[in-house]
Order: C-alpha cells, then sequence, then structure tokens
C-alpha cells in the first residue's frame, strides 16, 4: 500500500503551467510544439493533458532546430500564435534560427524555455545557461518570469495574454500591427510536476487581432509599379489591378495572378527605356530574389513606399516610407504606361520537355506548379530552383509561402510539416509540396522523425538533387576561386542515397528522370509522407 508520506507533492510549477497553458488555449492557440526535458516537465504535462481533451494539438519534435520550424509552418498557415516548450541549457539556443526567421517575416510564435530559478543562475549549475532576454534583438516581448510559488498564481495568465497580444502585432516597439515572436523564460524551482488537476478545462477562444491601421491613400499621378516578394500575399495583386499599375510579383509572394501581372519581370527591369522611368515603387513583403529589385529599392530619385510585414523595415535606398496599408485612391489614366509593361511577354529561353526527355531545372518547376491547385500548399525552399521558378513560371493561383525572411536553408522541411499539419487541421483537403535542393533537404533530414502518434502529414517533399550547392555557379566566387576551393568550401558534393534516409524513417520515396515519371509522382494519391528525388544535372 502507498502511505501518505507517498503522496506527490504539489507543485507551483504545474499550478502555474496550468495558468499559463490554458490562457494560451483559450486566447485562441491551437498548437504546442515539445521537446522533452525535465526542467520543462510541468508545462510538457499539462500540454500532453490539453491535448487529449482536445483543446490543444500537441506536436512532439526531439531536435529543437526542428520543433522551431515546426512552429513556424504551423503558425505560417493559420496566421495563429503556434508555441515552442524546451528545457533549459542549449534546447533553448535550437529555437534561434527560427525566432530570427519568425521576426523577419512576421509570423506569431510564442517561446517558453525553461530555466534554473535565480538562485541556481551564473553559479555553475547543471544545464544552466544565459537565457534571459536571449532572443531579444529579435522578440516583440521578452519577459523572466517570476518563479511559480514567488507570485500570485494569476501573473501567468496575464503573461498568456501579454503574449498572445505582442505576437499578433499589439502597440508596442514601434511595430503595431506588425506579427513576430514572444519570449517568456520560465524559471522553475523542485517540485518540477505535481499532481494536475482532476478536471483539467480550457474552453478554446479566437485569437484577436489588433485593430488595423490606417491605409495610406497613394494617388494616380507617378509612374507607378507594385513590387511583391514574400508574403505579399493577394493584397499585392488586389491593389494593382485597382490603381492600375504593374505588378512584379515574385514567385513566392502569392500574387502572381492579376490582369495587371508583369511576365518575366527581369527583362523588362533591364530595359532602361523602361525601368529609367519609374517614379514610385509600391512594395508588398520582402523582395529577395532578384538583383534587378534590389537595385531598383536602392535608387534615390525613386520614390519607395513599403508595406510592413515584419521586424524589420525595408529601406534600401534610405529614403523609403514605412507604412503598415495602403489603399488606391483610384485607377490610373496612363494606360501607355500598364501596356508597355505587360504587352507582349518576353519568350522563355527554355525549352519545353516531353515524355522520356530528362528532367532539367525549368521542367522540375513547371511540373510542380501545374501539379499544385489552390487547394494546395507550395513550399519553395531557398535553393537554386526558387530562382529557375521566378524567372520562367507563370500566372497561378495557389497558396506559396517561402522562408524568405533571412532567405536560409534552415528547416525548410520542417517549415513544410508544420504547414501541411495546419492546413489539414483546417479541413483542407489539398497536399503540401516542399520543392527543394538536395543540400537545403540534408539541413532539416531530422525533421523526416515524426512520432507514430500524431496525424500524418498530406506531404511530398520534392528534391532537386544535382549532388551539391550549384547555387554558387550564379555568384561571385565561381570566378575568383579554383575548383578545389569551390568544392572543398562551397559546392560540398556529396553521395547521400535518399532513399535509404528516406526508408530509414518511414517516409516514401520515388526517384523520378523523365517529365512523365515526374508528372505521374506529382499526380499520385498522398496516403503517407513522401519524397520525390530527381536527379539534376550540375
Amino acid at each position: 500500500m502507498t502511505g501518505a508520506a507517498d503522496a506527490p507533492t504539489a507543485s507551483p510549477a504545474t499550478d502555474a503551467a496550468v495558468r499559463l497553458l490554458t490562457g494560451l488555449v483559450e486566447l485562441g492557440v491551437r498548437d504546442l510544439v515539445l521537446s522533452p526535458g525535465s526542467r520543462s516537465q510541468a508545462l510538457a504535462l499539462v500540454a500532453a493533458a490539453l491535448g487529449r481533451s482536445g483543446a490543444l494539438h500537441v506536436h512532439v519534435r526531439v531536435d529543437e532546430r526542428v520543433a522551431g520550424f515546426t512552429a513556424l509552418g504551423l503558425a505560417r498557415e493559420s496566421g495563429v500564435p503556434a508555441v515552442l516548450v524546451c528545457t533549459s541549457g542549449t534546447a533553448a539556443a535550437g529555437y534561434v534560427p527560427a525566432v530570427m526567421e519568425a521576426f523577419h517575416s512576421g509570423v506569431p510564435l510564442v517561446v517558453l524555455t525553461a530555466d534554473r530559478p535565480p538562485e541556481l543562475r551564473g553559479v555553475g549549475a547543471n544545464q544552466a545557461t544565459t537565457q534571459v532576454d536571449m532572443y531579444r534583438p529579435w522578440v516583440r516581448l521578452g519577459v523572466d518570469a517570476p518563479v511559480p510559488g514567488d507570485a500570485d498564481p494569476v501573473v501567468f495568465s496575464a503573461l498568456a495574454a501579454d503574449a498572445v497580444a505582442c505576437a499578433m502585432g499589439a502597440e508596442g516597439n514601434g511595430l503595431a500591427g506588425v506579427a513576430g515572436p514572444v519570449h517568456l523564460n520560465l524559471p522553475m524551482r523542485e517540485p518540477l510536476s505535481g499532481p494536475l488537476p482532476d478536471r483539467l478545462v480550457a474552453t478554446p477562444g479566437i485569437t484577436l487581432r489588433p485593430a488595423p491601421a490606417a491605409a495610406v491613400l497613394i494617388v494616380p499621378g507617378p509612374r507607378t509599379i507594385v513590387l511583391a516578394g514574400a508574403d505579399a500575399g493577394a493584397e499585392a495583386a488586389d491593389f494593382a489591378h485597382d490603381g492600375g499599375w504593374p505588378l512584379i510579383a515574385e514567385v513566392v509572394s502569392g500574387a502572381r495572378v492579376g490582369d495587371t501581372l508583369v511576365p518575366r519581370y527581369r527583362a523588362r527591369l533591364n530595359d532602361p527605356a523602361l525601368a529609367e522611368r519609374i517614379e514610385r515603387v509600391v512594395v508588398f513583403g520582402h523582395p529577395t530574389l532578384s538583383r534587378e529589385t534590389a537595385a531598383l529599392l536602392r535608387r534615390t530619385d525613386v520614390e519607395v513606399v513599403a508595406v510592413r510585414r515584419g521586424g524589420e523595415a525595408l529601406n534600401l535606398s534610405g529614403r523609403a516610407v514605412d507604412v503598415r496599408s495602403v489603399v488606391a485612391a483610384g485607377r490610373s489614366s496612363d494606360v501607355e504606361w500598364l501596356s508597355a509593361w505587360i504587352g507582349t511577354a518576353h519568350p522563355d529561353p527554355g525549352t519545353a520537355q516531353e515524355g522520356d526527355a530528362p528532367v532539367d531545372r525549368r521542367a522540375l518547376v513547371r511540373a510542380v506548379w501545374s501539379a499544385s491547385g489552390p487547394d494546395d500548399r507550395l513550399l519553395f525552399g531557398s535553393s537554386r530552383i526558387v530562382r529557375v521558378a521566378d524567372d520562367v513560371l507563370g500566372p497561378h493561383r495557389v497558396h506559396v509561402h517561402a522562408n524568405r525572411g533571412l532567405a536560409g536553408i534552415d528547416g525548410t522541411v520542417s517549415t513544410g510539416i508544420g504547414i501541411a499539419a495546419a492546413s489539414q487541421r483546417a479541413g483542407k483537403g489539398g497536399v503540401t509540396r516542399v520543392l527543394l535542393g538536395d543540400l537545403a533537404f540534408l539541413h532539416d533530414v531530422g525533421a523526416l522523425l515524426l512520432p507514430a502518434d500524431e496525424p500524418v502529414p498530406r506531404i511530398q517533399v520534392i528534391v532537386g538533387n544535382d549532388g551539391g550547392g550549384t547555387i554558387f555557379d550564379g555568384l561571385e566566387v565561381a570566378a575568383t576561386a579554383g575548383s578545389a576551393a569551390l568544392d572543398r568550401a562551397f559546392y560540398t558534393p556529396h553521395s547521400v542515397a535518399l532513399a535509404g534516409l528516406a526508408a530509414a524513417y518511414g517516409w516514401d520515396h520515388r526517384r523520378v528522370e523523365t517529365v512523365v515519371a515526374l508528372a505521374t509522382a506529382l499526380a499520385a494519391d498522398v496516403r503517407r509522407p513522401g519524397i520525390v528525388e530527381v536527379p539534376l544535372p550540375r
């Protein structure tokens, strides 16, 4: 028999975790990504209980970097903050790349890091480091919470409210209306967990968004183009249509549609007869895919109005106007200006491929673009392939994502899995496709480890495998370094067998080498996660 002395000890840490996590759920949070650890055990046990009740969707990832980008994908797709939970020490550092991307892309995250109490900081205690303000440059809110038991428990309910409000873009730090990450550092003393309430209840609520900022009125007159970068969305296409202005839309913008869309925009921007006449640019999102757009935004003779999406203002010229929203005051009567930009399309220099022809990059991006429809999600990795896609793909209505806030290759597969999970939970019936290069895939191979008791994501990861980082072929280093140095320090050639990796993690794998085989693979019914490997020439 168990005596009274053996009964579980009440834990202020558990009481605080209940207050914090139920508060987040009641404010609309639906997803929590957990990495196991000791110091965070109260948070983990409460999260698991809320998961069993259906109030919260809990995703478990053993690698904190994978966890961070999974949460980023969940929040990207849903528009609602996803929560991250980890233990103390290096675990918290694993979130840094995802927190940085969330800041620059304007994605809402709530990061909960368990920590040692103040008396065990800076004294050589095990698994203790400097966690207070560790994400300071990139978070909308950073709080070192009181130790549970040292303060009224209601403070943790208040922290939940502050965290969600700031993540969604509440007033503060000059970033009103801009979503982003927040950080709550949570010191815990023993006992690190205790009995849960007999009836743990949290009623899922709705996440409140801050009131939109007053829109800046953009009047006709100056010769204007609209430039849509990553995360611009349909708003950019609608604005260009309303104003009758040419629309330059990167393939990752989600705005490559509409009657003012400029075909093959690089050629247009390289035409002095057009580019030198530009007087105003209205920018949505974060343009990153061409040197031509960067050069345009650096010009001091062009008025730039940049609609903020992320935590950092877009101001390459030093004279850009930073706004939250714009509206066209009317449709431009300068029909000649619009026609000059959207007139006869420059021909695609690529050769159309059919049947048993081998797949090149143009054929690859066209096939994936064509296979993806309005119900699907398409995530472009930061690989050479996305630049080819930007150059050759035409208008198409498809929901596009890309981690272009920092244009890194971190966490691309993880982000795609998060997008797939959020999309499926919302009842959307399509497939999430991730299109990336082999090094970006290998950089995030740990994302393939999925718990068996979580919903199976409908996802295809399409890997253009050219055996290394050939994106460097187009950069200055290719002309300045010798071949041995290029291979060693940049191309990093590899001979990894992707089929073996897929088998080890329980993913489907197809290697396709012809156009018809690729089309067949993309059209297949996705019943479990799959990798489509497409060998490409160097």
